[in-house]
């Protein structure tokens, strides 16, 4: 009887469903009661297996689409920043129930520069110009930070989940990748078209590139992780075609500079050039661009080359600091972040306000046709000198003290790593991590979930594999593990 009355209340629930959204359907004209079944697998998905809603932001970042123009006046990601907004609420409340957290996580050196930037996030939130907006920017990168880092962390303690997180996230970019070039291609592949064929999923060709970069790094990586089959090691061939194509049609020419620099860097790990060399090497390039920067941008000038359809013209025209309209907008933009450093060096201007309060540091000789006079083209377009007019020189510092800390953290655990496949991970995750750093120097995303999610789900695998894994010949969950997997 019991077997037979669960099976009645299942049918009556199901019955109350099914009339509920024919009314809704009929009577009110929306669809929407049948996503019901959905949000309540979500819920029941945040309270029994938070490992598997990670997994699922993973896959639906790339998917989620921008809806901007709210009444709240806050643009959102749909449905991604709902899920991290979640994670982030029952991480918060775990806290403060038990306040348990990994320690050896807690205290690695990326978790301890992420603190120091929340830090003065908040000193420079109270001498903001627009405390409310600052408010708001500090909310919406906690909501990035804390899953994308210190629960993915604790994600890829299980390495299983490594592989699961990065190809959820690279199905659903193929997925961008073939709506993209299709949508290009009733355009005949035009450059122009290549500005905004990836809309409504990408808002540009920039963020487009940058995640493209990551994941072509990631994929390469996997052709070379051992203990592949060779059916698998095809398929992973053919996704980093499909990336490839795509980053090529992209037009985006910073993500091309981004995969150069990976590849430099790859070339100097494995000639075995010690980090202080490389670090010298760059040190001394800034000072003779510095010393001799009247002569750089002087030859620069004479290139009038635009950007185009032609592959080889593009390469030409990333120098063009004359007549191509978005380098010389990306440089009105810095200009006007270094005026408004120069106003208020110390604390700056306050997270997030620089699409605010830029416009009236435009110079007309310096603005473009495609800037505007009141300054709501966006952001810095640098994820250095963005951080240096909204929180002074201290804010821009602790990015590049980010980018050399895990990038060095990377490189010293690829030397430990005992464990092949381990290397091959913590090698890949770093050059990825230093693609989109070198194309931070021209465009900045780290305040989207587009971007957010992988480079910091980055810094959490190099992380994870530093604390858990490099000491050990073995690469694999141990029972506690998968447990505490369980549990997350």
């Amino acid at each position: 009887m019991e077997k037979k009355t669960k099976i009645g209340w299942l049918y009556l629930i199901a019955a109350l469903f099914v009339a509920v959204s024919l009314f809704f359907v009929v009577k009110k004209n929306t669809y929407l009661f049948f996503a019901l079944p959905v949000v309540l697998g979500v819920l029941l998905l945040y309270i029994f297996s938070l490992d598997k809603v990670l997994l699922l932001t993973a896959f639906c970042v790339p998917l989620s689409v921008n809806l901007d123009a709210l009444d709240s006046g806050l643009a959102i990601s749909l449905p991604a920043e709902p899920l991290l907004m979640g994670i982030l609420v029952l991480f918060v409340a775990k806290m403060l129930y038990d306040g348990r957290y990994d320690r050896s996580i807690a205290r690695h050196p990326i978790a301890i520069v992420i603190y120091c930037m929340f830090a003065w996030m908040a000193i420079t939130t109270i001498t903001s110009e627009l405390p409310v907006v600052s408010l708001k920017f500090i909310l919406s990168r906690l909501w990035f930070v804390i899953p994308a880092f210190f629960l993915c962390a604790i994600l890829f303690k299980n390495p299983k989940n490594i592989d699961r997180f990065v190809w959820f996230y690279m199905a659903s970019l193929c997925i961008v990748c073939v709506y993209t070039i299709i949508h290009h291609a009733q355009y005949g592949f035009d450059g122009d078209s290549a500005h905004w064929v990836m809309t409504p999923f990408y808002n540009d060709h920039t963020a487009y590139g940058a995640a493209l970069a990551i994941y072509l790094i990631l994929a390469l990586t996997y052709v070379f992780v051992p203990g592949i089959n060779r059916g698998k090691r095809l398929m992973i061939i053919g996704i980093v075609a499909l990336l490839s194509l795509a980053l090529m049609l992209s037009n985006c020419r910073a993500a091309w500079v981004s995969m150069v620099a990976a590849m430099g860097v790859l070339v100097c790990v494995l000639l075995r050039i010690k980090f202080r060399w490389v670090a010298t090497i760059v040190v001394v390039l800034a000072g003779l661009f510095f010393a001799f920067q009247n002569q750089i941008i002087d030859a620069l000038e004479k290139n009038n080359q635009d950007a185009s359809g032609d592959l080889v013209e593009n390469i030409q025209s990333i120098t063009n600091i004359s007549t191509d309209a978005s380098n010389l907008e990306r440089i009105n933009r810095w200009q006007s972040a270094f005026r408004l450093f120069n106003e208020r060096p110390v604390f700056g201007w306050g997270p997030g306000t620089y699409q605010f309060v830029y416009a009236p540091f435009q110079m007309s000789k310096e603005k473009t046709i495609i800037s505007t006079n009141a300054g709501d083209g966006g952001n810095a377009h640098s994820e250095y000198f963005g951080p240096l007019a909204e929180q002074g020189i201290v804010g821009s510092l602790l990015v590049v003290v980010l980018v050399v800390v895990t990038v060095y953290c990377g490189l010293t655990t690829y030397k430990r790593c005992k464990n092949k496949k381990a290397k091959v991970l913590v090698l890949g995750s770093t050059l990825a991590f230093i693609s989109y750093f070198v194309h931070g120097f021209l465009n900045n995303f780290m305040d989207t979930d587009k971007l957010a999610v992988p480079v910091w789900s980055l810094a959490a695998l190099i992380a994870a594999i530093d604390v858990f894994y490099a000491d050990k010949d073995e690469f694999e969950a141990t029972s506690s593990d998968m447990t505490e997997d369980k549990q997350l």
